[in-house]
């Protein structure tokens, strides 16, 4: 349920800044981290070793669920360190006045440049657009 819902697109109002993108994939980021913290339980690893010495059939969907909520952990974790980055730079949009926001501005771009180019996960035009979209929104 956890990876369908990880695999929708999102809805959001158009209206939101830059802290609802970092509030999102910390709720994404603790959600898989309890998920992951779950698979690592006693109770799952001896079912785990019960499928294996059986020679189950259902050890290959598990390892296929496993590494998809792996992955969808990781990029939540990625994804937080880089949005947490941007934050010295998107606070002012939040704290000043307009002519003030100016000067934060070349440098949250720069940041957002180089979240693009190095991010495993947050280099999508469609996620760096997203991310755009609520730094203009932010008022």
């Amino acid at each position: 349920k956890v990876l369908a819902e990880n695999d929708q697109l999102r809805k959001e109002a158009d209206d939101l800044g830059p802290r609802a993108e970092l509030d999102y994939w910390k709720k994404k980021l603790s959600k898989f981290h309890y998920l992951m913290e779950q698979l690592k339980s006693p109770d799952v690893k001896a079912v785990l070793g019960v499928l294996t010495a059986a020679k189950s059939k259902l050890l290959k969907k598990w390892r296929a669920l496993d590494i998809r909520i792996t992955d969808a952990a990781n990029e939540a974790k990625d994804n937080v360190k880089y949005l947490y980055s941007l934050e010295k730079y998107y606070d002012p949009l939040y704290n000043s006045d307009p002519v003030s926001m100016l000067a934060a501005i070349p440098g949250l771009i720069n940041a957002i440049k180089m979240i693009q180019s190095i991010s495993q996960y947050y280099n999508t035009s469609e996620k760096i657009s997203s991310l755009f979209v609520k730094v203009g929104a932010q008022q």
